[in-house]
């Protein structure tokens, strides 16, 4: 029989604290006037790719139920049930509005706020808190970090990056306030440090422990092994698993800063960066799934590549530039290449959703107790059209969410009701965001 224990317990050890996941003993002992014990937290993440979708090759034909996976969401199917595809949202903000060209910065800046960024490309940028911030600011004191913002491409914050639009609107999905972006870390390392170490002021301690090459599980095992005495059976199976996906991580990051070419002696390299681009996406995924588990955050933004961008994918025999060839004029092989790169990216989603839906939660799973919008804010890019958007999104939101089905909507619906009806889910009600005209009530179970 395990011993009850506190959510907020953690391991510690020499200058580092390390999170736990959410376990049996944590559970409360006493059940809720509804007869059920307390839920495991919701958790909410945003994964966005750039330059639109090869439409055809994404949107199922039926709806309802018994849709049929197309080619580009097919490495999905392990999930099918527990997801939904969403068709018919737009986001207006996207749009020129008198505005003229800008419609990759547009499409990025708007995608969570739902606003129209103001076209400048000096210091008075302006767009709109984000739904993952709305969140953050509501209920981000109940964990370690209010959100997590990630990503694997980094440009300027500043400066002319599309038609007269800042490079901070083409590079941040996520915004604290009107003017103020959530700057996303690219660094597995650094992205790890923050997470697991106790202070950034015991910058000495970090440093010794790099010196003697210990990892952080070396300076918390005696304090976890004592904890795991006080555990039951299955918590210190869920303990085991946990520890051993932390070493795993802290092994992929030191393979990754051992794979690095040498490069220019005037050319400064950011340690921690897999070599791979697949391999840097999936390691950033593990990261945002610790987080989770550990209840380090409970939002996480991810851009898997920064719109506009013109990231090559030489790996797929597609060695043209995403942005480029995603204005295909109708071309046939140029539309073939940009499936090939829309499947790679719901692969690397796949992987995520499979590593969330392996992590038990009581009866459910981590997967069942998030809510992940996937998805990019131009339909189809040789068109630059914000509306008829490709969303996809996973889990249940603790059961709460009804799954399995191909949703179509009608057209014009704003994305941002999707975003209310998210947030009422992590205790986060909010009347109005962006252009949101009411609930997504579609979704609901």
């Amino acid at each position: 029989m395990s011993r009850r224990i506190s959510r907020r317990t953690v391991l510690r050890g020499v200058g580092t604290a390390l999170a736990l996941p959410l376990l049996d003993a944590m559970a409360p002992s006493v059940l809720l006037a509804d007869g059920n014990t307390k839920r495991a937290p919701n958790r909410m993440a945003f994964l966005y790719v750039p330059n639109g979708v090869h439409m055809p090759d994404w949107t199922p034909q039926n709806d309802g139920l018994g849709y049929e996976l197309t080619p580009t969401l097919e490495p999905l199917a392990a999930f099918k049930s527990k997801l939904n595809v969403l068709t018919g949202l737009a986001q207006d903000g996207g749009r020129a509005h008198r505005d003229g060209p800008g419609d990759h910065a547009r499409a990025l800046a708007s995608f969570l706020t739902g606003t129209h960024p103001r076209k400048t490309h000096g210091a008075d940028i302006r767009a709109g808190i984000s739904v993952d911030q709305v969140a953050a600011t509501k209920v981000g004191q109940q964990t370690r970090f209010p959100s997590l913002e990630l990503g694997c491409e980094q440009r300027a914050q500043a400066g002319n990056c599309d038609s007269g639009y800042s490079c901070a609107y083409s590079t941040n999905v996520s915004w604290r306030s009107d003017t103020t972006p959530a700057i996303k870390e690219i660094n597995p390392r650094l992205v790890y440090e923050r997470l697991f170490s106790s202070s950034p002021a015991k910058s000495a301690n970090r440093e010794l422990r790099d010196r003697a090459r210990k990892s952080i599980l070396d300076f918390v095992m005696s304090d976890a092994h004592s904890l795991q005495n006080k555990l039951g059976v299955r918590d210190r199976r869920k303990m085991d698993e946990y520890l051993t996906s932390v070493r795993e991580i802290e092994r992929q990051i030191e393979r990754a800063e051992t794979e690095i070419p040498v490069p220019p002696e005037d050319f400064v390299v950011p340690a921690g960066i897999p070599k791979e681009y697949d391999q840097h996406i999936r390691l950033m995924c593990d990261l945002m799934v610790l987080a989770f588990s550990s209840d380090l955050t409970r939002v996480c933004t991810f851009v898997l590549s920064d719109e506009g961008s013109n990231r090559s994918y030489k790996f797929l025999d597609v060695p043209e530039g995403h942005h480029e060839i995603s204005h295909h004029g109708g071309n046939a092989e140029k539309q073939a290449k940009i499936s090939k790169i829309n499947r790679f990216h719901t692969e690397q989603l796949a992987y995520l959703l499979g590593k969330l839906d392996a992590i038990q939660e009581g009866e459910k799973t981590l997967l069942d107790n998030s809510m992940i919008v996937y998805g990019s804010g131009i339909s189809d890019g040789n068109r630059h059209n914000h509306d008829d958007l490709p969303v996809l999104l996973a889990g249940s939101g603790g059961g709460t969410m009804k799954t399995g089905s191909h949703i179509r909507l009608s057209r014009e619906t704003p994305m941002n009701n999707l975003f209310l009806s998210m947030l009422d889910r992590v205790d986060s009600p909010t009347e109005r965001l962006g252009d949101s005209t009411g609930r997504l009530t579609e979704v609901d179970a």
